[in-house]
C-alpha cells in the first residue's frame, strides 16, 4: 500500500512508500483510509529517533473493510473518522474500535479527518474550564487546528470568547466563528478573562496569565511558540490574586468525543476548520505550509474523494 514514512535525512523526515498492510488485532478494524490529516505538532515536532519506515500519523478517516474480530464497532461498509498514534498516513490503518465514530452521509467523509486530535484536544480544553456560561475566555493561537476549534466549542459552552491570533490576517474568519472579539496577543486584552486556552506557550502564556480574573484557570495545550515560558510569580501575586495553569495532555479512547463532534458538526454547530485541502501527494508542500502558520485551521490530504 501507499504510505509517508518516517525518514530522517527527507524534508520534514517524510518521503512517500510502499509499505506492508496493517494486520488488525482482535479489537482492531481495518480502514480504507480516504484522507488523513496534519496537525502542527506532529508535524513540527517530528522524532527523530524513530525508526525510518514507521507510519506516523493520529488523524484518519475512511470506509471500515474488515469489522474487530471481537464484534465490536461497527460492520464493514461503515465511514469512520479515526484516532491513534500511528499508522494514519497510509491507504491502510488498523485502529482501536474505542478509537473512532461513525460518520453520516451527510458530512463529507474526508473533511472529518481534520477532527480528532485538533477537535477533541479543543473540546478537552474547554471542558477542563468549567462551566464558562456568560464568562469571558481568551484562546491564544486561535487562527491555528485547535484554537480554530476551542473559539467554537467555548462560544457554544456559552462563554463569550476573545482570539488572539498574530496578525490581523490571522484573524479573518474568527468572528464568523464565534469570536465575540480579535486582538493581536494577549498584550492587546482590555480587561480580565475567566480562562484562557493557550496553543502558543512562551510570552504569550506568561502574558495571557497575568490577564486572569481571581481564580481564573490557564489551561496550557500547546507551544506553537517553540519558546520556553517564564513568569515572574511575584509580578503575578500582585496582578492576579488567585489564578491556576494547568498542563493539557489529551485523554483518550476518543470515540465519544469523536461521536459528539461528529453531531455538533452534522448540526452545522461546528466548522471543520480546514484551511488547506489537496492530494496526498503534495504532502510537503503542506507541510511547508503548516510549519510556517500559512494555513488557517487544519491540512486535509486526500487518498481519494468521496464528496
Amino acid at each position: 500500500m501507499k504510505a509517508l514514512v518516517h525518514d530522517r535525512v527527507s524534508p520534514h523526515m517524510l518521503r512517500s512508500a510502499e509499505a506492508p498492510a496493517p494486520i488488525p488485532g482482535p479489537s482492531e478494524a481495518l480502514i480504507e483510509v480516504v484522507s488523513f490529516s496534519f496537525n502542527f505538532g506532529e508535524v513540527a515536532f517530528r522524532v527523530p529517533g524513530l525508526p525510518d519506515g514507521t507510519i506516523p500519523g493520529w488523524d484518519a478517516a475512511g470506509i471500515v473493510v474488515t469489522p474487530a474480530a471481537d464484534g465490536s464497532g461497527p460492520p464493514a461498509g461503515s465511514r469512520v473518522v479515526t484516532f491513534g498514534w500511528s499508522g494514519a498516513w497510509a491507504e491502510q490503518r488498523a485502529v482501536d474500535t474505542a478509537q473512532l465514530a461513525v460518520v453520516p452521509d451527510a458530512l463529507d467523509l474526508g473533511a472529518t479527518a481534520a477532527l480528532p486530535v485538533a477537535a477533541a484536544t479543543a473540546l478537552q480544553a474547554v471542558r477542563r474550564l468549567g462551566l464558562i456560561v456568560g464568562r469571558r475566555v481568551l484562546v491564544t493561537g486561535a487562527s491555528g487546528g485547535v484554537g480554530r476549534y476551542a473559539v467554537q466549542l467555548a462560544r457554544l459552552a456559552g462563554a463569550e470568547v476573545v482570539a488572539s491570533v498574530g496578525n490581523p490576517g490571522r484573524g479573518i474568519g474568527l468572528k464568523e466563528l464565534g469570536a465575540a472579539e480579535v486582538i493581536i496577543g494577549p498584550q492587546a486584552l482590555h480587561g480580565r478573562v475567566f480562562g484562557v486556552i493557550d496553543n502558543v506557550g512562551g510570552r504569550q502564556l506568561a502574558d495571557a496569565y497575568l490577564r486572569l480574573e481571581s481564580g481564573g484557570t490557564v489551561v496550557a495545550v500547546g507551544k506553537a511558540s517553540r519558546e520556553a515560558t517564564t513568569i515572574d510569580f511575584e509580578e503575578a501575586r500582585m496582578r492576579v490574586d488567585r489564578g491556576r495553569i494547568e498542563t493539557f495532555v489529551i485523554g483518550t479512547p476518543l470515540g465519544g468525543d469523536l461521536a459528539e463532534l461528529v453531531r455538533f458538526a452534522e448540526r452545522g454547530d461546528l466548522d471543520l476548520a480546514i484551511g488547506w485541502r489537496g492530494d496526498w501527494i503534495d504532502y510537503s508542500r503542506a507541510a511547508d505550509a503548516l510549519v510556517n502558520r500559512e494555513i488557517r485551521g487544519k491540512a486535509v490530504l486526500d487518498f481519494r474523494r468521496t464528496d
